[in-house]
């Protein structure tokens, strides 16, 4: 019986923590970091399963007898379109952890803008004491776009704070309690929205799909102007029109984790909007011990036979 075949690693993110967790991870079939000057060279005609993150452009002509590709992280579109991509299947990441971690920080920005937050940071820079009237959660509607694993649980913890919430997705999901449209229905969602949340996938369709002619069809509803919130892909929005926007006051804040190119640019008029949240895409973060587990119970699964859970439809690319 020959021995199982190790997994390949090739993540472009936290290489010392991969490194470190690697050290427990697969223990009856090893591994091989690509991150690793060791193991950089080594063979890999004969590896059956790789776990990817941005891979190198060549991977697939090294590796060509693939069963199974994993991805790193929730999104697949750093692996979509690649030269050689082989005809095997491409399984997502989901864990409770990310997912939890994603819907934190979905909450948090809502409820920062809800509450004005920015502006009283102004204040406090200034030593004002200066009281602000913020509308209940109830008056303000989310609308969140992307009603995968992450948005419905994002949607689920908008509504047990108290916000109005309504979903959007390309094809319509049914949520109980929650008022759902598809791509037919985009323009009245877009009208019902003081808060968009953006957790879509990137695909074609998708790219610089939030633009100027998206916000101006979003209401002000009790915040006065509406706000938009994106946390699933960088691509999907132009930044340059965020910009204009708020400046014109089409839109009255924002929260970006993602980026049209990352790291943002220094000079990037983004960093000095003072009605404008941004982190460094660190939402929902892919722990690497939880990634790790995730990716041996796939394999486990395929080995005895059993259906691979997570994996993607490349017709619509997520």
């Amino acid at each position: 019986m020959s021995a199982p075949s190790p997994v390949l690693v090739d993540l472009k993110f936290n290489p010392e923590g991969i490194a470190h967790a690697l050290k427990t991870a697969f223990p009856d079939r090893g591994s091989i970091n690509l991150a690793d000057p060791a193991d950089a060279a080594r063979d890999l005609r004969a590896v059956e399963y790789a776990l990817l993150w941005k891979p190198d452009g060549d991977l697939f002509s090294r590796a060509p007898n693939l069963k199974v590709i994993f991805s790193g992280g929730a999104g697949v579109d750093h692996i979509i379109g690649m030269d050689g991509l082989p005809d095997v299947p491409i399984v997502r990441f989901v864990d409770h952890s990310l997912t939890t971690r994603m819907s934190e920080w979905v909450v948090m920005q809502c409820l920062m803008h809800l509450r004005a937050q920015y502006a009283h940071d102004i204040k406090q820079r200034r030593r004002e004491w200066a009281k602000l009237i913020a509308p209940e959660a109830a008056e303000v509607t989310v609308g969140v776009m992307g009603l995968g694993i992450l948005g419905q649980d994002a949607v689920a913890k908008l509504k047990l704070l108290g916000f109005d919430v309504i979903g959007w997705s390309r094809t319509r999901k049914s949520i109980d309690g929650v008022e759902t449209f598809d791509a037919g229905g985009l323009d009245r969602f877009l009208g019902r929205t003081d808060i968009l949340v953006g957790l879509l996938p990137l695909t074609p369709e998708t790219t610089g799909f939030y633009d100027r002619g998206l916000f101006k069809k979003l209401r002000g509803g009790a915040l006065g102007w509406p706000v938009f919130i994106n946390a699933g892909r960088g691509k999907s929005q132009i930044e340059s029109d965020i910009v204009s926007a708020i400046r014109e006051g089409t839109l009255g804040g924002a929260s970006l984790d993602v980026f049209e190119v990352e790291p943002l640019a220094a000079d990037s008029p983004l960093w000095e909007l003072e009605n404008v949240f941004i982190t460094p895409h660190d939402a929902a973060v892919s722990e690497e011990n939880a990634l790790f587990r995730h990716v041996e119970t796939q394999i486990a699964r395929f080995e005895r036979g059993e259906t691979l859970q997570f994996v993607i439809d490349r017709a619509v690319g997520y």
